[in-house]
């Protein structure tokens, strides 16, 4: 394994440990993984559908906030490509993400109906003594109407 190659894998890892902590609602453990020290306060988010959030304790309270509020939560990530340049890493990729509520009022599915979407994501690591940690996400809904776009714009498909 070359070193480039190397440096990549840890960052995928990096990737997959952010969206790990995620899932099992670990804050403590996506604590260890977003960037602290000097670049702490320029730590940014998007989260599909809100504003840009700037500063690490701004970043890790909308994480509390998601936390808290999902019941269950899975990413499926495709589309992952890692580019590696000195001590920054940008990682692109699509969340294919599953969701979903809380129990039926019965309590007998032990959890409310699932529900599918998509993101697109770029994840900006930061590499640091105690290894590569998250500097920036941005999420972006894929907004999927059930048109084909090659279609349209052939004039096609369109009543």
């Amino acid at each position: 394994m070359t070193p480039r190659t190397a440096e990549a894998a840890q960052v995928e890892e990096a990737n997959q440990a952010f969206y790990d902590a995620v899932e099992r609602s670990d804050l403590d453990g996506l604590e260890e993984l977003v960037l602290t020290g000097p670049l702490a306060e320029t730590v940014s988010v998007v989260h599909p559908g809100w504003p840009v959030l700037r500063g690490r304790r701004e970043v890790m309270r909308s994480y509390a906030l998601i936390m808290a509020n999902t019941e269950y939560i899975q990413f499926f990530l495709t589309d992952v490509e890692v580019a590696v340049d000195g001590d920054t890493a940008l990682v692109t990729c699509t969340e294919n993400i599953l969701t979903g509520g809380p129990a039926d009022e019965d309590g007998e599915s032990g959890m409310g109906s699932l529900v599918g979407g998509l993101v697109v994501a770029t994840n900006v690591f930061r590499r640091t003594p105690a290894g590569w940690r998250l500097w920036v996400h941005h999420g972006s809904p894929v907004m999927a109407d059930g048109v084909d776009e090659d279609e349209d714009e052939l004039g096609e498909g369109s009543a």
